[in-house]
């Protein structure tokens, strides 16, 4: 039950979330007991304070601070845009070499308004499966790193469907069919993996940089096309 801890001092730490937990309590939780916060308020026998959020279906590196006055300055971090974000995903199609997105979303349920938006994406290596697609015979995936500038509700995925470049294994805003192909190929995950996280140290400056490993159904899905990082 206890969460891998990538990086831990007297004010802070970033754990790895797995995918499937949600992170705290919410109007999406729907009858759901188990959420990371709790599990690492008793992990480390003090009060936590959530620096960001992690969609349930999405893994990798989550930030927290152990109090108030950490948890401001990071916030001030995250508002400055000082935090750096990277994650990986796995995508349908093969999307330009680098292109951003820049399209406006809502806030979510009960959130109507929209808000600016965009996201940066880095195609890092391309592959096929040997199933028809659109007419052609194979179909085509590609690994992004993506880089989100803002922070919107399920930002990456819903810029990805806008792309037409749908994030596999997203069962809201994917394409059904290519998620269905990697089921039977035993990834049942969302393949969305918040992979690196720097931000300068709130006490002193110095840039921490942390990086999550994946879990081994990522992993999975990386060595169906023979991909590395």
């Amino acid at each position: 039950m206890r969460l891998p801890v990538l990086f831990e001092d007297e004010w802070l730490a970033v754990v790895g979330k797995p995918a499937g937990l949600m992170v705290h309590d919410s109007m999406l939780a729907a009858g759901e007991t188990d959420f990371a916060a709790n599990r690492l308020r008793a992990q480390f026998g003090r009060a936590i304070h959530l620096v960001h959020r992690l969609d349930r279906a999405t893994s990798g590196c989550l930030l927290l601070a152990f109090d108030r006055d950490t948890a401001s300055a990071l916030g001030r971090t995250v508002m400055a845009q000082q935090l750096e974000k990277r994650y990986l995903a796995v995508c349908r199609g093969w999307p330009e070499p680098a292109f951003e997105v820049d399209h406006p979303l809502d806030g979510g349920p009960g959130k109507p308004q929209k808000k600016p938006a965009v996201t940066r994406f880095r195609r890092l290596a391309t592959g096929e499966l040997p199933v028809p697609s659109a007419g052609f015979p194979t179909s085509r995936y590609a690994l992004l790193e993506c880089e989100p500038l803002s922070g919107r509700f399920r930002q990456i995925r819903r810029h990805l469907k806008h792309a037409s470049h749908h994030l596999v294994g997203d069962t809201s805003h994917g394409d059904g069919r290519h998620n269905r192909e990697f089921r039977m190929r035993r990834v049942h995950r969302m393949l969305l993996h918040a992979w690196k996280l720097g931000f300068p140290h709130p006490r002193d400056g110095r840039m921490v940089r942390v990086e999550a490993p994946l879990d081994d159904e990522f992993a999975l899905a990386l060595a169906l096309f023979d991909w590395c990082l």
